[in-house]
């Protein structure tokens, strides 16, 4: 006999009553924690921004790893603890040049470090000898260089778009301590239409 059983309107009302209070029914727990939750949010905030910080590339020497308009996050604590690999994508200080500013920031890739022999010809890149199989390069290198050392605490920094990016094949091996921060990740700005 179905009209004698409670109806569904009968259940939820009593069972709504009795259900026990529970934190996340109260709207309590988005109310502001108090001065020591604004210290703590103070305190990641500034570690956020000495161990990191956001840029945007403005060049193509990076295509097509990285376009014009992408937004790279880049993490500076890393070499402290360790040395620049090979293949690292790095942001450093513009290394002193007649004509160029110091605080201009470049972006390029690591392709030989201390203790290497570099050069580029027959449109290949050599490091030691050997050549370098880059599948991230937008084209061949069309110029050559000599063979260069790369001396103690520097690096040789290289665009992945090798034929149109200032890098070490114009101004030589940078310095270590130019160097600002490893990229860790980027976002594509939305294309236009």
């Amino acid at each position: 006999m179905s009209f004698l059983r409670p109806s569904v309107l009968y259940q939820f009302l009593l069972t709504s009553i009795t259900l026990k209070w529970m934190p996340c029914q109260s709207w309590g727990f988005l109310r502001w924690p108090g001065f020591d939750g604004f210290l703590r949010l103070l305190v990641l905030l500034l570690l956020w921004s000495m161990c990191s910080e956001i840029r945007f590339i403005p060049s193509s020497s990076m295509y097509p790893t990285l376009r014009v308009g992408d937004r790279v996050l880049v993490e500076k604590a890393s070499y402290y603890i360790r040395s620049p690999a090979i293949n690292d994508i790095v942001i450093f200080r513009a290394p002193k040049q007649p004509g160029t500013n110091e605080e201009v920031v470049f972006i390029k890739r690591i392709v030989a470090k201390a203790g290497d022999y570099v050069q580029v010809h027959r449109g290949s890149l050599y490091v030691n000898g050997k050549a370098q199989t880059e599948d991230f390069i937008a084209a061949r290198p069309t110029y050559t260089t000599e063979l260069i050392y790369v001396p103690k605490d520097h690096i040789y920094v290289l665009g992945d778009n090798r034929n149109n990016s200032y890098d070490s094949h114009d101004w030589g091996p940078l310095p270590v301590k130019n160097i600002i921060g490893r990229f860790v990740t980027c976002w594509h700005r939305p294309s236009r239409s």
